[in-house]
């Protein structure tokens, strides 16, 4: 007989969520009552009424199936009267926003470590999005993080599995759960947003592309979106299973990791248009032939395109930007005439801002792109968009690319990434630098002069709420800029990253490489942060 049980268990210290959740390797959340305290912390936290419908689903990364038959049975236990759940486990984090905001559902769990490595010896993450679709705020995962302190008990049912493979319903006690196809909400939704005529008759008259999905979570929705609804020949979506080990490939979508996309684009016949998806759907690479779109710039195209996409024909009510991602948005904002944020890292901020209706379209320069469609930023999203700017248009990437830099002029920019640094080594760079803040305003770096420096913080123009220490930057008076960053998505030592940027405004000049526009900058980051004395890296872990 099936019945709720109380199970005692101890509080965990480790359990803060970061940017996008809790993410930790899949040994910790496989270990006694770890997944289940945090899944209580989470129930306790959001205090649910009775009844309350909830959604579920993941990347399919390793436990993600085991994690989900673990949150059903707990969910059965904290009152929940029903939960959707896609099917195989399978819910890309842009099609869960979807769904959580098609059925007006409380919230939903989303699995997933992003764009992590997956298999036995990766990562896992878990995360909570509230009833807009979109990530817990800081005051939410705040709470979390502070009941999983002191929590000493979780409540689960005890009953069979449930079926997850095939669509359709089952009752575990009270609660109803519904086996979805993770698939047509969100393919139905991008329908509307695109011109799927349009993009279909590109695709007859010749045009060839190559999505890949890394052996993610976007395989499945490769294929019915571009291969079936819009016509593409089978075999467009490469990579397209998901697996629980990504096929052993690291599933970020940048010019490093998705190497079999680039050397397709780059190789002697390559084809029109090439992107990639990761682990959970919600980042995008685009490329075109032998050239890559730079994300912040890829923003900025599509602001300056939107009217082109039939569900942003209206306008746009504003644009968005974290604050390391290039200000080439913000330069089309200002010929639109539409305010532009500039917020924290992590898509949550983006959350208040599309509530509100102050903004339509986002982006982060680490190929994340999204609108208001969902509260996530959204792969495939992007990929379709630029399928529909390329319809309309009928001109190649690259020209689209040259010709927004000749309207607009060129924002050069990079990302080094120095992954896995011991931790006291990364905050030690970040603690020398900030030592020299007092002194660096006007001081003088070749043609470089400091205009001022800071630890970014953001005021909430909707809640009034304060995120402080949120990335130190260094301008100059010219317009370029050094951003130094921690990352908060990683799970083993730390991040640094470091994000370059420089105006151009002569055409002449907007085809220079990115890496050697940036020298003198880049050596000025070196100088200033001593990364190489501090932790003993000589190059960065990936460049983007």
């Amino acid at each position: 007989m099936m019945s709720a049980k109380t199970i005692t268990s101890i509080p965990f210290a480790d359990q803060k969520p970061g940017t996008s959740g809790l993410r930790k390797k899949v040994a910790v959340f496989q270990s006694p009552h770890y997944l289940e305290n945090f899944v209580q912390a989470i129930f306790d936290t959001i205090a649910a009424p009775q009844g309350s419908m909830l959604v579920l689903g993941g990347d399919g990364r390793h436990f993600n199936r085991e994690a989900i038959q673990v949150i059903l049975r707990m969910a059965a236990a904290n009152g929940f009267g029903k939960v959707l759940v896609g099917q195989g486990g399978i819910l890309s984090t842009p099609a869960a926003s979807c769904v959580i905001r098609k059925y007006r559902t409380y919230g939903g769990i989303i699995l997933s470590a992003s764009h992590n490595p997956g298999g036995p010896d990766g990562d896992f993450g878990i995360k909570y999005n509230t009833g807009n679709g979109g990530p817990a705020p800081e005051k939410i995962t705040e709470a979390i993080y502070a009941r999983s302190k002191a929590l000493e008990s979780y409540r689960i049912f005890e009953a069979p599995d449930v079926a997850l493979d095939q669509v359709g319903k089952f009752v575990m006690g009270g609660m109803a759960v519904e086996v979805i196809d993770p698939v047509t909400d969100y393919a139905d939704l991008m329908e509307s947003l695109f011109d799927f005529d349009a993009i279909r008759a590109m695709i007859q008259g010749g045009f060839r592309l190559c999505f890949d999905a890394m052996h993610a979570v976007t395989g499945p929705y490769g294929r019915e979106i571009l291969e079936r609804r819009l016509g593409a020949p089978v075999g467009t979506v490469i990579n397209g299973v998901p697996l629980p080990d990504f096929g052993g490939g690291h599933p970020d979508p940048n010019l490093t990791y998705a190497h079999e996309l680039v050397e397709i684009m780059y190789g002697a016949d390559a084809p029109d248009f090439g992107a990639a998806s990761d682990g959970d759907g919600d980042r995008n690479m685009i490329l075109g032939r032998h050239f890559f779109v730079n994300p912040s710039d890829s923003l900025a195209v599509i602001a300056a395109n939107a009217a082109l996409a039939p569900g942003y024909a209206a306008g746009l009510a504003g644009v968005a930007r974290s604050m390391p991602t290039s200000e080439a948005v913000d330069r089309v904002a200002a010929k639109l005439g539409i305010p532009c944020y500039e917020t924290p890292t992590g898509w949550k901020f983006f959350g208040n801002l599309m509530d509100a209706g102050k903004v339509t379209l986002c982006g982060e320069e680490s190929f994340g792109t999204g609108s208001s469609h969902v509260r996530e930023k959204d792969g495939l999203w992007a990929v379709l968009f630029w399928l529909n700017i390329l319809a309309k248009r009928g001109q190649p990437v690259e020209k689209i690319v040259y010709g927004h830099w000749a309207e607009y002029g060129r924002n050069i920019y990079s990302r080094h990434d120095y992954e896995g640094l011991p931790s006291a080594a990364a905050n030690g760079v970040m603690a020398h630098l900030q030592s020299q803040f007092a002194e660096l305003p006007g001081k003088q770096f070749g043609a470089w002069r400091v205009k001022f420096c800071d630890d970014f913080s953001y005021t909430d123009p909707v809640d009034g709420s304060v995120s402080t220490g949120q990335g130190l930057r260094i301008s100059f008076e010219d317009g370029s800029r050094i951003v130094f960053r921690l990352s908060g998505t990683g799970t083993e030592g730390a991040t640094l990253r470091i994000y370059l940027e420089a105006f151009e405004p002569d055409a002449a000049r907007h085809g220079q490489d990115a890496q050697q526009a940036l020298a003198g900058l880049i050596a000025i980051a070196n100088e200033l942060s001593e990364l190489k004395q501090r932790t003993g890296r000589e190059q960065p872990t990936v460049i983007t």
